[in-house]
């Protein structure tokens, strides 16, 4: 459908002016926030979306995924409180079974914004809080088998009512976790987002008319759609399938494949996904909302990266994902560790599509988002501390460069914590914090290498939680690229010998002599590793990254271009 065009030029003005909020209330939201988890990772998101729910602008720094709690929590939001929207209401949510969430870390706040006496859109964060309470410290770890284990579900309900703070529910909050003193931090650094957010756009509405700024809503999705829509009608048409699998559930079930058909027709892209596992008993399964926001990433990444996340988006994109299988989870499924899901859900976008676009699809990428929890009480003030973070891994090569080494990858692009902030922060010794040697992938272009931290408690007896992929299925590579290696948690004894642990271990103890080790995975090669250049395969030598016998295995038996 044809819309009418808005003058460009205010049209342009208005759209950066709203980036601009997104982007500050980011950053307010950064630098006052209590956990590291914010203030250093960056692990929220901050958007716009108009009265209808539809997202219109997401922050330049959100994680994708994020997209999808944003959204879901709209739609929740305005079927249960309608036209019972007050000026000065803040609303809060998490669950992903009642409220659009996608796990119940990630908690949810929008704030609706007035004038002239009508709702013109809400301004809305997402923030991944270090604890949500359950049975396992940071509610990520693996072994939970109900959404009830994983910590407080909260449905959307308000927090301020016409700006004045319920402290009850507050209280219900903070009663429900294990240090409430930083969630209670948390929570407030994103009211105060909200509450900037809400003057920044008021302050909009003073300079522009209401009816100007509601059409410019309408005019920025209907162009990022048709923005969209062009470019997949550049790709050529046709039925790609591509497979994979997880590692397991973290209970019972191994290998549970992800299966995709993909069809492009003209400018419309549908996605089908009939034939992957059922849902499962442990805590991988992903909603609905975080599978669209998976495939509409991977879609964007490979065709238009420079579009913006909105609600455009999502129009041009179909999904089929047969509900009570893993990628649309029934309730009450647990969905904690979602993210590992989301990016093989990337891995198998990319793999379909690499039929299609072979000259932009890059090598699997470390396809997890390992996570490692440390908890206990700091003996130096006898508190409770929780130590909460997802590492980076590997890119995968890609079609003219190598890939990425210890980054965050595809879903989520949060930083890794700095070993000054952990050691800061925490009664916890960072002893290495490197490369894996061999990590990544042999090829023309080779894959992007994991992470080594080596952590060991000081002075105290901690429990450590995590929860890894690709420990088991290597990143295939793209082209003749070889697979990256997998990644693994080892603990160190006081002997130093070291032993594997489980891949998504739920409660492990640590003394003050032991030492847990987390090494992530890297990425998939590009390119048959013959075609390496000497120049390249020489770099790897010098830098220490791969070793004699890696490149002799190789890249030495075989020739090479120079």
């Amino acid at each position: 459908m044809d819309k009418p065009v808005l003058d460009p030029i205010k049209l342009e003005i208005l759209w950066n002016g709203l980036r601009s909020i997104t982007d500050e209330t980011f950053a307010a939201l950064t630098r006052s926030a209590y956990s590291t988890n914010i203030k250093e990772r960056r692990d929220h998101s901050t958007a716009i979306m108009d009265r209808s729910g539809r997202l219109v602008v997401q922050a330049s720094q959100a994680l994708p995924i994020h997209i999808a709690s944003m959204s879901g929590l709209m739609a929740c939001l305005l079927r249960k409180f309608g036209d019972a929207i007050n000026e000065g209401d803040i609303f809060v949510a998490n669950d992903p079974h009642t409220a659009g969430g996608t796990h119940l870390p990630d908690v949810n706040m929008a704030c609706p914004v007035f004038a002239d006496r009508q709702l013109v859109g809400f301004v809305c964060n997402i923030a991944h809080h270090a604890d949500i309470g359950g049975i396992a410290p940071g509610s990520m770890a693996g072994g939970m088998s109900e959404i009830f284990q994983e910590g407080l579900r909260i449905p959307v309900i308000r927090l301020f009512r016409k700006g004045e703070l319920q402290q009850d529910i507050m209280d219900l909050l903070l009663l429900n976790v294990r240090i409430p003193e930083e969630r209670r931090g948390d929570y407030f650094a994103q009211i105060a987002a909200c509450r900037l957010g809400s003057q920044r756009l008021r302050e909009v509405l003073d300079e522009y008319t209401v009816g100007f700024v509601l059409s410019a809503f309408d005019q920025i999705i209907w162009r990022t759609e048709q923005r969209l829509r062009q470019v997949i009608a550049e790709a050529p048409d046709g039925v790609y399938r591509f497979e994979d699998v997880m590692d397991s559930d973290g209970i019972d079930t191994f290998d549970i494949p992800i299966r995709l058909t993909l069809s492009i027709k003209q400018d419309t892209v549908h996605f089908d996904f009939s034939g992957t596992a059922q849902q499962t008993p442990g805590n991988i399964n992903v909603t609905m909302n975080a599978t669209q926001a998976s495939a509409c990433y991977a879609l964007k990444a490979l065709l238009d990266p420079d579009v913006p996340n909105n609600e455009g988006i999502l129009r041009v994109v179909e999904i089929n994902a047969p509900k009570g299988t893993l990628l649309n989870a029934s309730f009450p499924a647990p969905v904690a560790a979602r993210a590992h899901t989301c990016q093989r859900i990337v891995d198998v976008v990319f793999g379909a599509l690499a039929q299609a676009l072979p000259e932009r699809v890059v090598a699997a990428a470390n396809g997890a988002n390992t996570t490692a929890v440390f908890a206990g009480i700091d003996p130096r003030s006898g508190r409770h501390y929780l130590y909460l973070e997802t590492l980076g891994g590997g890119i995968g090569g890609r079609p003219a460069k190598d890939g990425k080494d210890g980054v965050q990858a595809h879903i989520t692009n949060t930083s890794n914590l700095p070993v000054e902030a952990i050691e800061m922060e925490y009664p916890l010794l960072v002893e290495e914090y490197s490369l894996v040697t061999d990590s990544g992938g042999a090829g023309e272009f080779r894959g992007g290498m994991g992470l080594r931290r080596v952590v060991r408690p000081v002075d105290h007896r901690c429990t450590f939680n995590g929860v890894g992929e690709r420990f088991k299925h290597q990143p295939w590579g793209l082209q003749g690229g070889q697979a990256g290696a997998s990644g693994r948690f080892l603990i160190r004894e006081s002997n130093g010998e070291t032993r594997r642990l489980d891949d998504k271990p739920a409660e492990v103890i640590v003394s003050a002599e032991q030492a847990i080790i987390v090494e992530t995975p890297g990425a998939g090669g590009y390119g048959a590793p013959r075609n390496r250049s000497r120049e390249k395969i020489m770099l790897d030598r010098i830098s220490g990254k791969f070793s004699d016998a890696y490149i002799e295995e190789h890249y030495r038996r075989q020739p090479h271009h120079e």
